[in-house]
């Protein structure tokens, strides 16, 4: 009964659903999808490509790539609690959440750039561990993104928002994908493919910018 008195306290604008052709034009949303087609298809690359990296480089067996790829995805985890902790504790200081957010992604996206080094890198150590910093600052990167369509919507659409970024984000991970394989079948390099994977987050931080600077609250027509 409580939840039902709840619900239905709410306003009606509050309750109804928010067609994606009424979100499609807000900028806002596009400020969200842009930044997770640029960066999504990154994590899928360290899931899935950094195993045969790491073997063919330096020829490792499957069980020898089992304990780089396990401390990776374990750090990564640190990277979505202190990334998440970070903006809310500088809105507790006083910052506007435009300033606190666009902190946040900017601090991950600088420790994400390092990752650029490790095609240059002889030591599997050294590598797991811009990689791991790379993968920490990604989860942090996600936890602050992920924010962004609470922020700027109403919670009636903000569902639909994310529905409308995970799909870029799908596409332009397939994209990555194609990419990654095409590149290295052809050059047998991986260093143009971990600078893409370094700068995309700088990237889209900048498109998110430019497209919301104010970071103002979206307002899609009910």
């Amino acid at each position: 009964m409580a939840e039902l008195a709840h619900i239905q306290s709410d306003p009606p604008e509050n309750l109804a659903r928010v067609p994606w052709a009424r979100l499609l034009p807000c900028k806002e949303t596009w400020a969200f999808g842009v930044a997770k087609f640029l960066t999504d298809g990154v994590w899928w690359f360290y899931s899935f490509w950094l195993p045969s990296y790491w073997q063919n480089t330096f020829h490792l067996s499957i069980q020898g790539i089992r304990f780089p790829m396990m401390l990776a995805f374990t750090v990564s985890i640190l990277g979505g609690l202190y990334g998440g902790y970070l903006s809310g504790a500088l809105i507790k200081r006083g910052k506007s959440v435009n300033v606190a957010r666009k902190t946040a992604l900017f601090v991950c996206a600088v420790c994400i750039l390092p990752v650029i080094l490790v095609p240059f890198v002889p030591s599997l150590w050294v590598t797991v561990g811009l990689v791991c910093l790379a993968m920490a600052a990604h989860q942090g990167w996600s936890a602050n993104l992920f924010t962004v369509p609470s922020d700027l919507f109403p919670k009636a659409a903000v569902a639909s928002v994310v529905g409308i970024g995970g799909m870029l984000g799908a596409g332009g991970g397939a994209l990555l994908d194609m990419f990654v394989g095409h590149y290295v079948q052809w050059t047998h390099s991986y260093v143009l493919v971990f600078a893409v994977c370094g700068c995309a987050y700088l990237v889209a931080l900048l498109l998110l910018h430019l497209i919301s600077p104010k970071f103002a609250p979206a307002r899609p027509k009910y």
